[in-house]
C-alpha cells in the first residue's frame, strides 16, 4: 500500500460518525454512486440466514417385515424393547408393525441395528 492511501486511511479513521457520512454524501454526488446496496444484494444475506431445516430427533420405528429367522428377531425385538414374549412374537408376526411412536435418534438407530441384523426389516420415520 502506498504512503497516500495509508494518509487517506488514517485521516478517514480520525473522521467522526457526522464527517463520515458527509463525506459519503460527498462521493456519491461527486461521482454518481450510491453507498446503498443493491435489493439483489440485500436480500441474499437475509435468505442465507433464513434457519435450515431442523434435524428430526424422534423416529417413529416400524417392523416393516420379520423376514425368515422369527425366533432370532423375536429374541432381538425382546432385548432392544420392554415387550414379553407374546407381545413380541404377535409384532413379529403381524409385521408390518409400530414397535415405537417417538423414539430418541441414537436409540432407533439401535433398534434398526439390531432387528436387522436378527434378519428383520426395519423403516423409521
Amino acid at each position: 500500500m502506498t504512503s497516500k492511501f495509508e494518509k487517506l486511511i488514517e485521516e478517514i479513521g480520525n473522521m467522526s460518525v457526522l464527517d463520515l457520512a458527509d463525506f459519503v454524501k460527498a462521493l456519491e454526488t461527486k461521482f454518481g454512486v450510491s453507498a446503498a446496496m443493491p435489493m439483489m444484494a440485500a436480500a441474499a444475506p437475509a435468505a442465507e440466514a433464513a434457519p435450515k431445516a431442523e434435524e428430526k430427533t424422534e423416529f417413529k420405528v416400524t417392523l416393516a417385515a420379520a423376514g425368515d429367522k422369527k425366533i432370532d428377531v423375536i429374541k432381538a425385538l425382546r432385548k432392544v424393547t420392554s415387550l414379553g414374549l407374546a407381545e413380541a412374537k404377535a409384532a413379529v408376526e403381524n409385521a408390518p408393525t409400530v414397535i415405537g411412536e417417538t423414539v430418541a435418534k441414537a436409540d432407533a438407530q439401535n433398534m434398526k441395528k439390531e432387528l436387522e441384523a436378527a434378519g428383520a426389516k426395519v423403516e423409521l420415520a
